[in-house]
């Protein structure tokens, strides 16, 4: 495998859903009643196929790639996209059904709360134990013990059994243990999420480290920004197959705007996720009120957004993100900060402006969604429309990349001769 440490070759992994209605236990009888439809589903097939009771689900399928030794790599996809399942495969906490997966070294895996620690343990004990689990040797465990309790923040409770932790000491001490007992295969799901945003800074910078040290360090992430700034590759999963890989920055962009709409206005249907809000359209318009998702960058953009409420909400906060194809989160406009947040029953427009020389040229996405503050989230829809800034003239060509940032200033120069 020379500098390779995974390999997988078409890869597969099947499911069997049942579309009866489950009781809440299993007696006799039902057992013995679903032999009997076994048996004769085998002797007459046609059978079977007329009132399917189970389904096959293909969570992965001819899934390849490889992954060498120190590489930082980033799965990315949607819900239900074989995410995780990818990652239990290459824990060896599930099998494949087809395919095959080679490893070379040490894996440690990090992928939900709770995942390898016993309960009833301290967690004093369960450092070691995690360490025997990853072939360590007691001594080997020790050296490391203290740099783990530091990085934890968990003195205080090493003597207390696991199950008393709260869910943020739980995933703090089993990232401590997953990254310092020095595995050659680090792979993280985004159980980070539990902890707080301090501790969420300190692992993503020991996750940098144990790359740089010549470690593979897995990662998945719904934050594109995080992929970009961690990963130099990215492995992007839709309905369970490979659909692109290659460089992270290159595979978020993709990502961000795949199934967004292009238009510049996009009719809601799926609007009865909250029976008191939704919304209704989104439109981006140019300076002659044309919809449009192409715009010049000397141009302003004005996004409308109509909604409906079936009651009166007091406290209604509504508005929309605005996300480059980095995954880095521009802005964030919300109507409550200037308009009343009690509105009563009925269709609203909401209108507000992109200034002109704000947004750098280049590919950006919208979110939108609405909320009553620390109360309810009434409606969200991520990615939900693409819109691009262009720079059709030579004279701000020094504009392009984002090298240059992420928003344009035009601030007033005073110049003055002195001499």
């Amino acid at each position: 495998m020379s500098d390779t440490v995974i390999r997988v070759e078409n890869l597969g992994k099947k499911y069997i859903i049942g579309h009866q209605k489950q009781e809440r236990y299993t007696a006799l009888r039902d057992v013995i009643t679903n032999k009997v439809k076994s048996i004769g589903s085998l002797l007459n097939p046609q059978a079977k196929n007329e009132n399917p009771a189970f389904e096959e689900f293909w969570a992965l399928k001819d899934v390849s790639f490889e992954i060498k030794q120190g590489d930082r790599v980033g799965i990315i996809g949607r819900n239900g996209a074989g995410k995780s399942t990818l990652l239990k495969i290459l824990s060896r906490i599930t099998e494949p059904t087809t395919g095959s997966i080679k490893i070379k070294g040490r894996v440690a895996s990090l992928l939900e709360v709770g995942t390898g620690f016993h309960p009833e343990l301290t967690g004093r004990e369960n450092i070691f134990l995690n360490g025997a689990i990853l072939g360590m040797g007691k001594e080997e465990i020790k050296r490391k013990f203290d740099e783990i309790v530091a990085f934890a923040e968990v003195e205080k409770f090493l003597d207390t059994p696991v199950k008393r932790y709260s869910s943020g000491m739980y995933v703090r001490l089993a990232f401590a243990v997953a990254a310092h007992l020095e595995p050659e295969i680090l792979i993280v799901d985004e159980v980070l999420a539990v902890g707080d945003a301090q501790f969420q800074k300190k692992c993503l910078g020991k996750m940098e480290d144990v790359g740089k040290e010549g470690r593979t360090v897995i990662f998945v992430s719904h934050n594109m920004a995080t992929v970009t700034t961690l990963c130099q590759r990215a492995i992007w999963l839709v309905n369970g197959q490979v659909n692109s890989e290659g460089d992270a920055e290159q595979i978020t962009s993709k990502y961000l705007n795949y199934g967004a709409e292009h238009s510049g206005e996009i009719i809601i249907t799926n609007k009865f996720d909250n029976q008191r809000f939704w919304f209704n359209k989104v439109s981006l318009l140019d300076t002659k009120e044309n919809v449009s998702s192409v715009f010049d960058v000397r141009e302003p953009i004005k996004v409308c957004l109509e909604y409906e409420l079936a009651e009166n909400i007091n406290g209604l906060e509504v508005g929309f993100k605005v996300i480059n194809s980095s995954g880095i989160p521009i802005f964030a406009v919300d109507r409550s900060f200037h308009l009343s947040p009690e509105l009563s029953k009925g269709v609203y427009l909401a209108e507000v402006e992109i200034p002109a020389l704000f947004l750098a040229p280049g590919c950006y996405s919208i979110n939108v969604g609405s909320h009553i503050p620390n109360v309810e989230i009434l409606s969200h829809h991520q990615s939900l429309m693409s819109f691009e800034i262009e720079e059709t003239g030579s004279k701000m060509a020094l504009y392009k990349g984002l090298a240059f940032g992420v928003v344009l200033v035009d601030f007033h120069w005073k110049e003055l001769a002195i001499k």
